[in-house]
C-alpha cells in the first residue's frame, strides 16, 4: 500500500564521527544512504526527506571564525541555510542518479520558533566536530562556546534548540507531494526564524532539532509514517551496558515510562523517541531503525516501532 513517509536522516549519515569532512567523503556517504531511500521510492511511497546538519553547520561556523580576518562572519541562521543547500544538493544528485525518471527537489525551508523559548537560556544541541575533554576546555576558553559530552562519543559545541512551531513552506511541500515529487526539506530542522516587530520573518541564532521538525512536518503534511533513521538497528534500554535490551514494538504508554526513567539521552535518542511517541499517540506509525533497515522496517520486519 502506498504511504506518505517523512524520513529523518541524521547528519552523521552524511559525515561520520572521525571523518574530517571533505566534500567527496560526504558525497560517498550520501550515495550509500540513497540506496535504501531509493528503494522506498521504488516501492511507490511518497517520501519527504528531512536531514540533520549538526556536523556540517558546525564546520561552516568554524570556517567563518578562522577566516574572519579576511571575510565577514555570517550569522548562524545563514550558516544553516548554507548547509541545507549543499546537503540537499548531494541528496538530490545521488537520488536522481539512481532514479532518473523521478522528480526530486530540494526546498530551502524556514521553521518558525518562539523567541521566548527557554531553550535560548540552556543550549543543548550538539553541532560541529567532536573534541576530547582537553580540546573542549580550550574551545570554551577561546571562543566562549558552551561544550557538552555527546553520547559517549566526545565533546561538541552546544547551541540553543527551540521547539519548532510551524514549517513555513509546508503548503508548497504538499503540492509537490501531490504531484509525486520526492521532496528534500526542513534540513537541519529548518532555518530558525521569528516574526519581528514589523511582522516580518527574520533569522535567529539556533539549530532546531531535526527530529522535532520532522515530527512537525509529518503532522503538517498528513504523513502516514514518521521514520527516524539512526546508526543503530533498534532503540535499546540501558544502551552500552551489560543490561542492554533491544526494543521492537513498544506501546506509547510504555515508551513514555521508559523516557521518564531517563533511558534516552537528550543529545542522542531522546529527541527521536519523543517525536515518535507523540506521532504514534495520534494513531500513526512511528519507526526508529538503521538506514539499511528502512524498507524492511516499513513492512514491519525490522527496527523499533512505537504503537498507539
Amino acid at each position: 500500500m502506498k504511504k506518505r513517509v517523512v524520513l529523518a536522516l541524521g547528519g552523521n549519515a552524511i559525515l561520520q564521527p572521525g571523518q574530517v569532512g571533505e566534500f567527496k567523503v560526504q558525497q560517498e556517504n550520501v550515495e550509500k544512504s540513497s540506496e535504501s531511500i531509493s528503494r522506498l521510492i521504488k516501492d511507490g511511497h511518497e517520501v519527504v526527506i528531512v536531514h540533520g546538519n549538526g556536523p556540517q553547520v558546525g564546520q561552516i561556523l568554524r570556517q567563518n571564525e578562522m577566516a574572519q580576518a579576511e571575510v565577514p562572519v555570517q550569522p548562524l541562521d545563514a550558516c544553516s541555510a548554507e548547509s541545507q543547500g549543499y546537503i540537499g544538493y548531494m541528496l538530490q544528485q545521488a537520488l536522481k542518479n539512481k532514479l532518473p525518471m523521478s522528480d526530486i527537489v530540494t526546498i530551502l525551508t524556514m521553521t518558525e520558533v518562539d523567541p521566548q523559548d527557554k531553550a535560548f537560556e540552556n543550549p543543548t544541541k550538539p553541532i560541529g566536530s567532536f573534541y576530547t575533554s582537553e580540546e573542549a576546555e580550550k574551545m570554551s576558553a577561546e571562543h566562549g562556546w558552551v561544550m557538552g559530552e555527546d553520547a559517549g562519543r566526545g565533546y561538541r559545541r552546544l547551541v540553543p534548540s527551540p521547539q519548532p512551531q510551524k514549517i513555513i513552506e509546508v503548503d508548497a511541500i504538499k503540492k509537490l507531494l501531490a504531484q509525486d515529487v520526492v521532496v528534500i526539506s526542513t534540513g537541519g530542522g529548518g532555518i530558525p526564524v521569528v516574526k519581528n516587530e514589523q511582522s516580518e520573518w527574520e533569522g535567529i541564532a539556533a539549530v532546531i532539532d531535526k527530529d522535532s521538525s520532522a515530527y512537525q512536518l509529518a503532522i503538517d503534511v498528513e504523513a502516514d509514517v514518521l521514520m527516524i533513521l539512526t546508526d543503530v538497528p533498534n532503540v535499546y534500554l540501558n544502551y552500552g551496558t551489560p543490561e542492554q535490551t533491544k526494543l521492537e514494538e513498544v506501546p506509547v504508554a510504555q515508551a513514555r515510562e521508559y523516557d521518564a526513567q531517563g533511558h534516552f539521552s537528550d543529545g542522542s535518542m531522546g529527541p527521536k523517541m519523543k517525536a515518535c511517541i507523540e506521532f504514534a499517540a495520534l494513531g500513526k506509525t512511528a519507526i526508529i531503525c538503521s538506514l539499511e533497515q528502512a524498507p524492511a522496517a516499513l513492512r514491519g520486519e525490522a527496527g523499533t516501532r512505537i504503537v498507539g
